[in-house]
């Protein structure tokens, strides 16, 4: 089986948007719940941690990520047929993930710049 460059990009697309889902994805937070526990931590903040260690994968970034890239990478392999349209979808939200990181970031960066504008304004009046 040949894999083009072009696949390979989609299939490590998609594995990034896969993990970021399952490991920070609001929508997948109560699946997560059910394998974390609430404890406080010495100083004094509650936090989520893992009760187990498949609690562990689903919240390791780089475990959940080795899994995906498996996951994803087999279904390409066994079925192709099913794996391809999986992958199509993923890659395409993956790739608009980064692009929002970077776009996001400047647009916050901007926004404040231009908060702390209007503040040093208000004060020289």
């Amino acid at each position: 089986m040949e894999l083009s460059w072009m696949t390979f990009i989609m299939i490590i697309l998609a594995s990034y948007r896969l993990t970021h889902l399952i490991v920070f994805d609001k929508i997948t937070e109560p699946i997560r719940n059910l394998f974390l526990v609430k404890r406080e931590s010495p100083s004094h903040q509650i936090k989520k941690v893992p009760k187990s260690m498949f609690g562990y994968l689903l919240t390791c970034y780089w475990c959940t990520g080795m899994w995906s890239a498996i996951l994803l990478g087999s279904l390409y392999i066994l079925l192709p047929s099913l794996g391809r349209y999986l992958i199509f979808i993923l890659a395409i939200a993956g790739g608009q993930a980064i692009l929002e990181s970077f776009v996001g970031v400047n647009i916050k960066k901007t926004e404040l710049y231009a908060d702390k504008l209007k503040k040093e304004t208000f004060k020289a009046n």
